[in-house]
């Protein structure tokens, strides 16, 4: 007989919809999971959701658990938190780089036990903070560093957390938006507006994939400073002031993505580990701006996208999430 679970699927620019899927039966070394919670990570799943992620780029962007080929239709998502329902980790809550989806089957190496310390519903941060941890490893802080992170959306924030009580460090979460303040001090952070931001700054971690966000980046820059760029520009095109003081400074500037391990000592397994750690603190739940039901993620998508729901991590809550035959 054949079963089913409910997925959301990126059908065109601007619209989603719900689908019957069919879920196989777990195999040798495989789980079945029943899920409670996913994220919409805005930044990257608006982009693909609107259809901005460039055709040399599709292969680099696809999600693990991907289903469909870009721009449409696609099955797309990264951030899910669920009981496994099968086998010797029956009734454990884990975390899995899967889309949005009622159920569904993955080999057991593909999850990742969530810490009895950290609530379901922050563990849905933990691929973004994995990407913040990995940050972190490849701009390597020093005790002391005066430090700024230029965009305040989900990655952003996830870096300013990490950083927190990093010995010594002077942190500031500087965005345009001034609302962004409320959530540094969330984080135990200072705030500033880009014209107001202190300067001088050994490392600049840049997440707001605006023009205007790196060139304040580079400005903030004391002499031989680096800036560690996560920006995802998708198929625009920005420019960069190379000119002025960027040479007579020496200044770096450095990308950072998580498809690599910033460290190579660790494997990707330590790495989402280490993420989850970090997510027992309860300054986290500053990032989870909101929440709906899957039903709604339809209508909720371009809502996301548009931005007249302004979110972070926006979670989706399962309730429930039956098997049909």
């Amino acid at each position: 007989m054949t079963r089913t679970a409910s997925a959301f699927w990126l059908n065109d620019s601007g619209k989603g919809e719900v689908r019957q899927v069919t879920l196989a039966e777990p195999g040798p070394g495989e789980v079945e999971v029943r899920t409670l919670f996913s994220g919409v990570s805005r930044g990257t799943e608006t982009l693909v959701f609107r259809g901005g992620v460039p055709e040399n780029q599709y292969a680099v962007m696809r999600a693990p658990f991907q289903e469909g080929d870009f721009p449409w239709p696609v099955k797309y998502g990264y951030l899910n938190v669920g009981v496994v329902e099968t086998g010797d980790l029956s009734g454990r809550t884990v975390f899995c780089l899967y889309p949005h989806q009622t159920r569904y089957v993955v080999p057991e190496t593909s999850v990742t036990l969530v810490p009895d310390a950290v609530p379901a519903e922050r563990a849905v941060l933990a691929g973004t903070v994995e990407t913040a941890v990995n940050a972190v490893w490849d701009a390597r802080p020093l005790i002391g560093d005066r430090i700024a992170v230029v965009g305040g959306g989900m990655v952003g924030s996830s870096i300013a957390a990490v950083l927190a009580t990093f010995p010594g460090a002077r942190v500031e979460l500087v965005d345009a938006d001034p609302a962004r303040e409320e959530i540094a001090r969330k984080l135990g952070v200072g705030f500033a507006l880009p014209g107001n931001a202190l300067d001088g700054c050994d490392l600049v971690f840049h997440a707001s994939a605006t023009e205007p966000g790196l060139t304040t980046a580079l400005n903030l820059l004391a002499p031989e400073g680096r800036v560690i760029e996560l920006s995802w520009y998708g198929d625009r095109k920005i420019s960069v002031p190379l000119g002025e003081f960027f040479h007579s400074r020496r200044l770096t500037i450095r990308s950072s993505q998580v498809g690599t391990v910033g460290r190579p000592d660790r494997s990707y397994a330590e790495r989402m580990a280490v993420a989850l750690d970090l997510l027992a603190d309860d300054r986290f739940d500053a990032l989870i701006t909101g929440h709906s039901a899957f039903e709604e993620l339809p209508d909720v998508m371009p809502r996301l996208a548009d931005g007249e729901i302004p979110a972070l991590c926006h979670r989706i809550d399962y309730g429930q999430a039956h098997v049909s035959e």
